[in-house]
């Protein structure tokens, strides 16, 4: 006589019950491995320090804009590569302060940033951008155009400037952010400088925006969205290029000294084994 199916369910009920402790210890394991538990400050450093970069420059840029005696342009293009600076030396050591998906994007290109961790980064930039972005809204109420970047001639001029000083821009900071033969301690002078050069030039063209986020946070407030895919495109086109054209040239067997370079000779007269530190490499 066979076995009542009650007694079926006795033997099998263990056996199912076992199955989600072990679901989601791997689950959990899966995110210890990739978003291990400073993740989440490295999160936060991101939102605040790309909230304070597209507060202070679209801020800036508006007022420009309304009234050239309060500030002038070329104030606005000082002052972006002033708060670049001062945001690398404040969480750089974090965050890598990125404050862009386009390079955070490039620095996962070239194998120096966790693909897995690309998007989480990428939002919490969009979420600072965008929060920005509709403070100044409030803030500056009436201006309309709070720091909008649009092509002042066609798409495809404002385009090839945005590829040109975004290449430009990744390929300093990959030099100072990925090579140890680099002085790193001058990382944000040399990245605030370059954002600061770049965009002086690239302003009356296509407004030196350099970062999807920059752009994305203020359209979405102004309700501007001309030519935008000019400023997801070109950033993203120039930092990967940039990233992986300074990835080629780094890769040479020659010694320190044969570089023509008075800090690098000077650096390794004064320690043989000197291993120099990079805010912007912590991630």
């Amino acid at each position: 006589m066979s076995k009542p199916h009650s007694d079926i369910a006795e033997i099998e009920l263990p056996i199912i019950t076992m199955e989600p402790p072990k679901t989601r210890q791997k689950i959990v394991a899966f995110f210890h491995v990739h978003y291990p538990p400073g993740f989440i400050r490295k999160v936060v450093a991101e939102v605040v320090s790309t909230f304070l970069l597209v507060f202070v420059t679209c801020g800036v840029a508006a007022l420009s804009t309304s009234d050239e005696h309060a500030v002038s342009r070329l104030g606005a293009s000082v002052v972006g590569g002033l708060i670049v600076t001062v945001m690398i030396y404040a969480v750089g050591h974090i965050s890598g302060a990125h404050m862009n998906p386009a390079v955070t994007l490039a620095f996962a290109v070239i194998g120096h940033f966790p693909w897995k961790q690309v998007p989480v980064y990428a939002a919490a930039q969009l979420a600072g951008s965008i929060s920005a972005s509709f403070a100044l809204w409030i803030l500056l109420h009436p201006i309309k155009h709070l720091g909008t970047t649009t092509p002042t001639g066609t798409d495809l001029q404002a385009l090839i400037m945005e590829i040109i000083v975004t290449f430009t821009m990744m390929f300093v900071t990959s030099a100072v952010a990925t090579d140890s033969k680099a002085v790193g301690e001058l990382a944000g002078i040399a990245v605030g400088s370059a954002v600061c050069i770049t965009s002086i030039l690239a302003g009356p063209i296509s407004g030196g925006s350099m970062n999807p986020a920059r752009t994305i946070g203020p359209a979405l407030a102004s309700n501007t969205y001309n030519g935008i895919w000019v400023y997801i495109i070109g950033p993203v086109t120039g930092t990967i290029s940039g990233a992986m054209c300074y990835s080629f040239i780094r890769a040479t067997d020659k010694p320190i000294q044969s570089l023509s370079s008075f800090k690098l000779r000077r650096a390794k007269s004064n320690d043989e084994h000197a291993v120099v530190n990079d805010p912007l490499s912590s991630v």
